[in-house]
């Protein structure tokens, strides 16, 4: 395992464990199947394991986990306040104090102000006191890092970062998305500060592991023996600004293939004709993607029920794999539910596109995707399926 350091000198693995994305039994995560993936990546040397408040079961999950295997101390653990809650000093309190006892510790090594689009958030927050807030909890030692995490432009991004001394920040970057959100300018900006900077979405929700066909024949005759999600690291791990790159992992295959490669990557490794194959794969998903969704979940839950990044996630994999796999997606996952989460549930409320850190225009988009996942036949099989489904007995 390679490491970066952050702003107090400490050694940060370069491959970061994202806890969003446990695999789930139930309804709740499955974990067992979470402390198997977690502890194979522990003993492959990463260090840093990223939650939040909101993702729901997954900062007890991995305070058990960790007290379990009594390592704690041995990992950093990042999480972060939900500032779109907080309208009171007391609030702080109230939400980090839950999260301490929901990891069962007494400290948080990185604490990030959650979601942060525009700096309106960050002065809403100095109004309730939080810098105060927190230089006590550093005093304290009951937080060790300050950040946050960021979903909106490159300027808006830098106003943040300049207007605090962060220890650290968090940002979305691929190799599709190197000029929006705050981008290669915000990523170099932070470092220029010298904040180090952690990465999420960096295979932007799994577009860049199920890239189109043609996409991946320019990376198989590349003369390179990578796969797609090891291009998007190998991409990332270049750059000497970029200080851990979070995967929400959920399988132990995927904790083992990006650990290799998080061991054999060094900045400076890609050369020209790596970068000029990661543009030609750029051009051709640019040609076939139809929604830019990570599936990241902000927009959720739907008031109505709507299964937004469901959604998008099939009307896209008509364009990159096919109209039938997408459209047997839909049938599958969203038509075949018992309270079907179909896109005409919509009522226009807007709701989620006040919480989209892509800036989809969710409403537009569903209809669009709905008209082409659900044509009369398909629309026909899946009443017909749903009707012997859940016949009443």
């Amino acid at each position: 395992m390679k490491y970066r350091k952050d702003k107090n000198g400490d050694d940060l693995s370069i491959l970061g464990f994202g806890c969003m994305r446990f695999a789930r039994k139930g309804g709740k995560i499955d974990i067992d199947e979470a402390e198997r993936e977690i502890m194979e990546a522990y003993n492959a040397g990463v260090n840093y394991f990223d939650t939040a408040y909101i993702y729901s079961g997954s900062e007890a999950a991995i305070g058990e986990i960790f007290e379990r295997n009594g390592i704690r101390d041995k990992i950093k653990i990042a999480t972060k306040l939900p500032q779109y809650l907080v309208g009171s000093r007391a609030a702080l309190d109230r939400f980090f104090n839950e999260e301490l006892t929901r990891l069962r510790t007494d400290h948080v090594d990185y604490y990030l102000m959650h979601h942060l689009t525009d700096i309106a958030q960050w002065e809403k927050l100095k109004a309730v006191g939080v810098i105060d807030w927190i230089r006590e909890k550093k005093e304290s030692g009951q937080i060790r890092n300050i950040g946050f995490s960021y979903h909106g432009n490159t300027d808006g991004f830098q106003k943040i970062l300049n207007d605090y001394d962060w220890d650290i920040c968090l940002i979305q970057y691929n190799y599709f998305d190197e000029t929006s959100q705050a981008g290669v300018d915000g990523l170099r900006a932070a470092a220029a500060k010298h904040i180090p900077v952690v990465i999420m979405e960096p295979l932007r929700g799994g577009k860049l592991v199920n890239v189109p066909r043609a996409a991946k024949e320019i990376m198989k005759n590349s003369g390179r023996s990578w796969s797609p999600a090891e291009w998007g690291f190998r991409w990332l791990y270049d750059q000497p600004e970029v200080t851990v790159v979070l995967s929400g992992m959920n399988s132990l295959d995927m904790v083992r293939e990006n650990v290799r490669t998080a061991s054999e990557a060094e900045a400076g490794d890609f050369d020209q004709r790596d970068h000029d194959t990661i543009d030609a794969v750029r051009k051709k998903i640019r040609e076939v993607e139809k929604v830019g969704c990570t599936g990241c979940r902000y927009c959720m839950p739907c008031p109505q029920g709507v299964d937004i990044p469901g959604t998008f996630r099939c009307y896209n994999a008509m364009y990159i794999d096919s109209k039938s796999a997408g459209r047997y997606e839909y049938a599958q996952t969203v038509g075949l539910t018992k309270d079907a989460a179909f896109a005409t549930k919509c009522i226009g409320c807007g709701k989620c596109e006040k919480h989209c850190p892509q800036n989809i225009p969710i409403r537009e988009k569903l209809k669009e995707a709905d008209r082409a996942l659900r044509p009369l036949p398909y629309k026909i099989a899946i009443a017909v399926v749903r009707a012997f489904m859940f016949r009443k007995s």
